[in-house]
């Protein structure tokens, strides 16, 4: 298993995700609203928005998963935050990264990843709008299409955030 890695500038990025106070706060409708309509269009039984944290990711907002976070090292969203495009993990099983992953390996069975970054105002990335499957997947242009339009929209939300207060 590799790790998620820590950005070089980590400590600028985990300043930007705090100022927002999204972290440990309860659901909200705006939020949710987004992550099931991923699952609905993107015919997933897990979808998820994600704050990545120094140790954790939390889940701002779940669907088909009862946990709240998961440790950042084991999280495939630490690795999506690297760069700004989409994160595709067709066959998590089949890729040396994550194979033995305890996300994989254990009771989530993670097969299929995709995670679509989500930046603060100032253009860090703390976190991503991810979709999850318990078998491996592709991605076509009208699925990628989808996935890049719920991640400008959630963006939005998220500066709005920052304006708000």
């Amino acid at each position: 298993m590799t790790p998620a890695p820590q950005l070089p500038d980590e400590d600028a990025r985990l300043h930007a995700l705090h100022t927002l106070n999204l972290l440990d706060t309860p659901p909200e409708e705006r939020f949710d609203r987004v992550v099931r309509f991923a699952a609905e269009q993107l015919a997933m039984p897990v979808a998820l928005m994600t704050l990545i944290d120094r140790e954790r990711q939390w889940f701002k907002s779940r669907l088909g998963v009862t946990v709240e976070e998961t440790a950042r090292d084991v999280s495939f969203c630490g690795h999506a935050i690297v760069k700004s495009e989409l994160f595709i993990v067709e066959d998590a099983q089949r890729d040396p990264r994550f194979a033995d992953n305890p996300l994989v390996t254990g009771d989530l069975r993670v097969r299929f990843y995709a995670g679509a970054p989500l930046n603060a105002p100032d253009g860090h990335r703390i976190g991503t709008l991810c979709v999850i499957d318990t078998e491996p997947r592709c991605f076509g242009p009208v699925e990628l299409s989808i996935l890049k339009a719920l991640q400008a929209l959630v963006n939005d939300t998220i500066a709005g955030v920052e304006e708000a207060q």
